[in-house]
């Protein structure tokens, strides 16, 4: 029984005045006029539509806390599809703002390129087609800064373009090639070692492409690359066009995670860092360019019927 409807019963059934029963539960007399003039229309039709808004506003608001306050509603959506809804886009967006559930912050980052002009570049062996026709093709990575109270931490970052999946990350206190060799390597691995995405055919090794920073000209990093079976490729300076999936990682994460966080120490930022690049960006959170799935969950349904 809703509130309104008890508040009416009593008046009807007991004689209890309005007034009376509105300032015992608190409510405003106001609401309850306005309640009973809709009252006056079909009365299954009202509480049936009404039903199901509150139902929904329940039901979004539950998914938007599981998914961290991080989805909006074109993920959202998709979430609630899964769990049987039948629902639009528009209808969950209408949701959310009765409810006040806003899923991004906007927050922008100072670049950290710095090009060392002694270092030739790499060719731009991707021209801005950041698509993968199957994992281990090509691979795209940045560096950012994350600020602390303790002092700046930098994530390096790998992302395969298949499935956009962060396959290799590192943090350090410095914007370094060591960084960045750390992070290749974690994505070597990940993908099951340099065995695993080794080609004698130079055409058909990995690209792994980035800016022209110095740190990734650096020999440390270069020669690693190499060793692992690497090509590199590069953007052009000043153009974040040139690597627009990898800036897109980060404006993801400064939305979803350096906004809402201020960290005392470098070591609580890579943390809440990683555990949101493994725990929630890889497995849970639905990409756009990946049929609206997590990265994982792309990468198995994809992977299946080919293992088949």
């Amino acid at each position: 029984m809703s509130v309104a409807r008890f508040i009416a019963d009593q008046r009807t059934n007991y004689a209890v005045p309005v007034a009376l029963t509105c300032a015992l539960l608190g409510i405003s007399i106001s609401w309850f006029y306005k309640w009973w003039q809709r009252a006056l229309s079909p009365w299954h039709l009202y509480t049936t539509r009404d039903l199901r808004r509150d139902t929904l506003d329940r039901a979004v608001k539950v998914m938007f806390v599981k998914q961290r306050g991080l989805h909006g509603s074109p993920r959202l959506v998709e979430d609630l599809r899964q769990d049987g809804w039948v629902v639009s886009e528009k209808t969950v967006a209408k949701s959310m703002r009765r409810q006040g559930l806003i899923a991004r912050k906007i927050k922008r980052r100072n670049g950290l390129t710095k090009q060392d002009k002694t270092k030739a570049p790499f060719p731009d062996l991707i021209n801005r087609d950041f698509t993968a026709a199957a994992p281990n093709q090509r691979w795209v990575g940045d560096i950012t800064e994350i600020p602390t109270a303790g002092g700046k931490l930098y994530l390096a970052t790998v992302i395969d373009l298949f499935s956009r999946r962060l396959i290799g990350a590192a943090t350090s206190r410095h914007p370094n090639a060591e960084l960045a060799k750390a992070a290749i390597t974690t994505a070597v691995t990940v993908r099951g070692g340099k065995a695993a995405i080794w080609r004698e055919e130079e055409s058909e090794k990995v690209i792994f492409h980035t800016d022209r920073g110095s740190t990734y000209t650096a020999d440390l990093f270069t020669k690693a690359c190499k060793d692992l079976g690497i090509r590199q490729s590069m953007g052009r300076v000043g153009s974040c066009f040139d690597n627009s999936a990898a800036e897109a990682f980060f404006s993801t994460l400064e939305w979803e995670v350096l906004s809402r966080n201020e960290f005392d120490t470098t070591t609580a930022a890579a943390a809440t860092v990683m555990d949101w690049c493994f725990n929630f960006y890889n497995t849970t959170r639905r990409h756009s360019s990946a049929a609206m799935m997590s990265p994982i969950a792309y990468e198995t349904a994809a992977l299946t019927p080919r293992a088949a």
